[in-house]
């Protein structure tokens, strides 16, 4: 959709901001639609038209809400009728524009949770999601659950048989009596081997048995199960909570239910109990069957795992809008710069372009942060030493922390040979030793550990990290800790704790993507009130060629040119971003470069074909098209003999880049332009 302007340059911005704004609603996994008053459409997203199986071409902005309806009668999407008729009363229903909520099962199978709601002057949003699996796992814990009561009353009914002949055999002869005794002893030893808490209790609402895991738990002694109190082992806090599953088992009804207990020696632990009644021959409540899972390993694997899909989907949305405004940043900052070489815009440097640089400089750098949190900025890395870099920035530390924090180190004696950026690291730990200094108000202690580990493949899932060795920075404080939501938001770029103006909310993203972006992970424990623990894992360089290799530079890595001669040469320039192309093109002349241009690969490429004498191929990387810049650059090194290539770009994207490419990274200025080409003559 294109706003109508009369200035071309807002209509242009405009609809790059829609463009935009459409992109994030493709990433959303829940199908859209905003439709007006007049039941025409506003905004939709991809998945709604693949949730939905409707071509592509049915959706365009002003189209009639009735024709997808009409397009779903005839296709027998309402079942058996008149489509005519099952249009009417929808599109009927539709002009009401009142709330609802419904469940809708597709002839193919798939149930759409369906929600509607007003937007008061804007019109009607109705969110579309396939809840299919969701129902399919609840039916199988349904299923489950019914094969358990089953077996377990099959079981019950086989041991009250077993019981009865036992007893009656018990009056006439104490053999059968030891029998059953030995028999008993077999249970409770299967039942203490079981990696769960199993026990039973009676109409009387007390403990007949508890296996060995309520005494690694609680505390409690199995031998006397009668004197075992729920309410006081678990906590009255506890208790309060799965009370009204407890009701829910006396009323004779199977309940599983998940709660966080504290343990006697394992701390707080996360539980799943599973309630199965007994029911007398008349139906009444006998007893209930009790067993319990601990499933803390469990959920923070699945934690974890939430937290890296979320953040590869915040990445790549951050990578996306990171291009396109390095795209205006560098239209911004050279035009700034070519405006400073203005004789008669002298009196206003000071006051007027000069802060107008600076602010756009700081965008950069800001732009630069959220590329580091998407992986996507390029890292100087190289073999260190890890014990050195975190000496010394220990060092550079302590003289920004006060005096009241105590900051501790503890290093190994021997190398610990990583291949990191240093000044990445350096960074990173600056930020989470301010946020151990804000954490503990400046008084207290932080202390960095440094320590070599093996991650076994179990461990190393969790992390989302090859098993194998890894160094091991921890950088502990005793501060105020945090909540379980503040935990699982941290990551987050722009989220944070501090109040408006004092801080940006990206340094912990941005240590997140150092961290993921040098191969490693990072885990972080922190409990309110007892301070917190951030673990980084960075993967050891244990071969001796690849240390050997960063510290004797080939002489063509280190290799400098102080070639200065004047450039009078032939330039095809390739850039879809108008503004862009056009400040380019205005640097290339100013250094001596005649200019040829195309706005896209694939009419770049026929120009390589029948241009000759091209001394350099200077390219955006991502472009629309079947050709980006990459392909584009391979093209040339393969067909023509183009001496100097180079690639720019507002974001290092996940492609292979050819040999001898030279990369430029915007925002630019002149002076960046001239360094890369006089370097690459």
């Amino acid at each position: 959709m294109e706003l109508p302007s009369e200035d071309p340059a807002v209509r242009a911005d405009n609809n790059r901001r829609l463009q935009a704004l459409q992109v994030a609603l493709d990433l959303i996994d829940q199908g859209f639609t905003l439709i007006d008053s007049d039941l025409r459409l506003v905004a939709w997203n991809a998945e709604f038209l693949r949730l939905l199986d409707f071509p592509d071409d049915m959706a365009y902005v002003g189209a009639p809400f009735d024709s997808f309806i009409r397009y779903n009668a005839l296709r027998g999407e309402y079942g058996p009728g008149d489509p005519e008729e099952q249009t009417t009363l929808r599109v009927a229903s539709a002009k009401g524009m009142i709330v609802h909520e419904m469940e809708r099962l597709r002839p193919n199978g798939t149930l759409l949770s369906v929600r509607g709601v007003p937007v008061p002057q804007h019109g009607f949003i109705t969110l579309y999601s396939d809840i299919t699996e969701q129902r399919r796992s609840e039916t199988q814990i349904k299923e489950q659950n019914a094969l358990l009561e089953a077996a377990v009353s099959a079981r019950t009914l086989a041991l009250q048989r077993s019981n009865t002949q036992l007893r009656m055999a018990l009056e006439h002869n104490e053999a059968i009596a030891q029998s059953l005794s030995r028999s008993e002893a077999r249970i409770r030893l299967i039942t203490d081997r079981i990696p769960a808490l199993v026990a039973y209790f009676g109409n009387d609402r007390r403990y007949h048995y508890v296996n060995r895991g309520y005494k690694e738990w609680f505390e409690v002694d199995p031998s006397h199960p009668e004197s075992i109190n729920a309410r006081k082992f678990l906590g009255s806090e506890t208790y309060a909570l799965i009370r009204p599953y407890v009701m829910q088992a006396l009323q004779c009804q199977s309940v599983t239910f998940e709660y966080e207990v504290n343990t006697a020696h394992k701390g707080l632990r996360m539980a799943r109990t599973t309630l199965i009644p007994e029911k007398t021959p008349n139906g009444h409540f006998a007893g209930c069957f009790e067993l319990t899972f601990d499933i803390t390993d469990e959920r923070l694997a699945q934690s974890r795992m939430a937290r890296a899909q979320k953040m590869e989907a915040l990445g790549q949305l951050t990578g996306g809008l990171a291009h396109d405004f390095n795209n205006i940043l560098t239209v911004i900052q050279g035009n700034l710069a070519a405006l400073l070489d203005k004789p008669d815009l002298r009196p206003y440097v000071a006051e007027y372009l000069r802060p107008a640089l600076e602010a756009a400089g700081r965008g950069s750098d800001l732009i630069r942060s959220m590329l580091t949190f998407a992986r996507k900025h390029p890292l100087s890395s190289q073999v260190q030493d890890l014990n050195e870099c975190l000496r010394s920035t220990a060092s550079w530390l302590r003289s920004m922390l006060p005096e009241s924090l105590k900051l501790d180190t503890q290093l190994p004696l021997d190398p610990v040979q990583v291949r990191v950026d240093p000044h990445q690291l350096r960074d990173a730990l600056l930020n989470l030793a301010l946020n151990a200094r804000d954490a503990t108000e400046g008084r207290g202690r932080i202390s960095i550990r440094c320590v070599q580990t093996d991650l076994l493949g179990s461990q190393a899932e969790s992390l989302h990290v090859p098993a194998g060795p890894y160094a091991q920075i921890c950088i502990e404080d005793d501060g105020c800790g945090m909540d379980s939501n503040t935990l699982g938001r941290v990551f987050e770029p722009f989220f944070s704790t501090k109040p408006p103006g004092q801080g940006s909310g990206l340094g912990m993203s941005m240590v997140y993507g150092f961290v993921q972006q040098s191969g490693g992970a990072i885990d972080l424990r922190s409990t309110p009130g007892s301070g917190t623990t951030v673990s980084i894992l960075l993967p050891l360089a244990t071969t001796t060629v690849e240390v050997a290799h960063s510290l004797n530079p080939t002489r063509e890595t280190a290799a400098t040119t102080d070639d200065t001669t004047p450039l009078s040469r032939l330039a095809l320039l390739v850039e879809d971003d108008a503004d862009v192309r056009l400040w380019v093109r205005r640097e290339l002349l100013a250094l001596g470069y005649s200019v040829i241009e195309a706005e896209s690969g694939d009419e770049a490429l026929p120009l390589l074909e029948h241009l000759e004498d091209v001394d350099l191929l200077l390219s955006d990387v991502m472009m629309p098209g079947g050709t980006d810049g990459v392909a584009l650059a391979r093209h040339a090194k393969q067909t023509t003999t183009i001496p100097h290539i180079v690639l720019m770009s507002g974001f290092v994207p996940n492609l292979e880049m050819p040999s001898n490419i030279s990369l430029l990274y915007k925002p630019f200025t002149r002076a960046d332009l001239r360094k890369i080409l006089e370097g690459g003559r």
